[in-house]
């Protein structure tokens, strides 16, 4: 299988180092790749295309929900695909962009009494799943994607990050 080019970026934030980070995405991303051929049959361009990972701060990432989603406010992870796709399309050699927030990722691993790192893989799986045309708008598409990302999770050694929580 196909390994992926992960382009890291660490610009706000109280992150980890450079490394870390890039071992943590690698296993989760190479994870949800290999998952997604395996069980998906999702196709991958022959050389490794291409993720960007942005780890910024609750500011940044709260001007960029505002423009380009109209809310204006932090979130945690937000995917931007290079190109349009649905599930199951081939990508081309750019998937796309994701951009995390640490501040926000840190209170809701605290809230959600998780590890940090095991909301952040999570995170990194959901936002990935993104850039292959899934979603969670409906109630259909939540529980594809929550079902994919709960076993993709599963294969990592982390629980189910939704538990008995209705689909959103």
């Amino acid at each position: 299988m196909t390994t992926l080019d992960i382009q890291i970026s660490i610009e706000d934030g109280a992150w980890a180092a450079e490394e870390t980070l890039q071992a943590l995405a690698e296993t989760a991303l190479d994870a949800a790749a290999r998952f997604l051929v395996e069980t998906e049959g999702q196709p991958f361009p022959e050389t490794p295309p291409e993720v960007s990972l942005l780890f910024t701060d609750d500011e940044t990432i709260r001007g960029i929900n505002a423009e380009w989603r109209g809310q204006d406010k932090p979130t945690n992870v937000l995917s931007f695909p290079a190109f349009p796709l649905v599930p199951g399309g081939r990508p081309g050699p750019m998937l796309g962009d994701i951009i995390l927030a640490e501040e926000t990722i840190a209170r809701e691993s605290a809230e959600l009494d998780k590890p940090f790192e095991a909301h952040l893989t999570h995170l990194l799986v959901h936002g990935f799943l993104h850039l292959f045309g899934y979603d969670h708008l409906e109630s259909d598409e939540a529980e594809r994607m929550e079902s994919l990302e709960t076993r993709i999770l599963a294969g990592l050694g982390l629980s189910d990050p939704y538990g008995d929580s209705d689909p959103v």
